[in-house]
């Protein structure tokens, strides 16, 4: 369990509470372990997000002269990996990609150090809307079905279906 794996999150993901859902099976783990990660808000340059078609969650693509507002996230271990992993499943391909950690300096915010990271890049460009996804709006209207405590995240050995109670 090392802990040096970091990626950054764009989408539902960037709720911490859905990140623990995802990797931990509970929206609220216990202090030990939500210490062990850190959520810093962070730039994506040459990208956009976009909503993904009758879906809660976005989807980033390439894309010259655009930025994405999302969190850096830290104290990742190779089964929290094997978890996002199997939570993106076969829409989205981890990359490395560089991204600019975002720090407050005389009230504003302003850009700080640059990273290698993951990313899990949106492999279905057609299925995307074009408009961008609201984090927001998912907070207010959809985080709630994101982190009901019934509703937790295998290892990858069980079928999504069955998990999302479509069967």
């Amino acid at each position: 369990m090392s802990g040096e794996h970091t990626a950054f999150f764009y989408g539902t993901l960037m709720a911490p509470e859905v990140f623990f859902s995802v990797c931990y099976g509970d929206k609220l783990p216990p202090k030990a372990i939500r210490d062990l990660h850190t959520f810093t808000h962070a730039n994506l340059n040459d990208h956009c997000r976009y909503r993904v078609q009758y879906a809660d969650y976005p989807g980033v693509v390439p894309e010259k002269g655009r930025k994405v507002r999302g969190v850096y996230a830290t104290g990742l271990t190779d089964a929290n990996m094997k978890k996002l992993d199997y939570f993106e499943g076969s829409e989205y391909e981890r990359v490395k990609v560089k991204v600019e950690l975002l720090q407050k300096k005389d009230g504003k915010e302003v850009v700080g150090e640059v990273k290698d990271t993951n990313l899990y890049i949106f492999l279905c460009p057609k299925d995307l809307e074009k408009r961008d996804w609201d984090y927001g709006e998912f907070c207010r209207d959809r985080m709630s079905m994101w982190t009901r405590r019934e509703w937790a995240f295998g290892d990858g050995g069980e079928d999504k279906a069955t998990l999302n109670g479509a069967v």
